[in-house]
């Protein structure tokens, strides 16, 4: 990776570790359910992101195998959590 990238990946990595500060905000002080959903949806959508710029940092293709999983993860979570929001049960 060359000086220039890396000083972006650096960059972007530090843009996004400061966006989950309001994030965390509105999963704790959220005035409903579903902006709480929405926030925590946000977070680990950021989470990837932050996860996949340190693999490109790192040249590491298992740290992107961990992206993956927690994109995964976080899919069926949110599907869950927003069928109980809507209807009061998950299954």
């Amino acid at each position: 990776m060359s000086e220039a990238a890396n000083v972006i990946a650096q960059v972007a990595l530090g843009v996004m570790v400061v966006l989950l500060l309001p994030c965390a905000y509105r999963v704790l002080k959220g005035p409903s359910p579903a902006d709480r959903l929405q926030a925590v949806e946000t977070t680990t959508t950021l989470l990837i992101g932050i996860t996949v710029v340190l693999a490109l940092i790192q040249a590491s293709t298992f740290v992107l195998d961990v992206a993956m999983a927690l994109a995964a993860f976080s899919f069926v979570a949110t599907l869950a959590i927003a069928r109980y929001l809507s209807e009061g049960r998950v299954f």
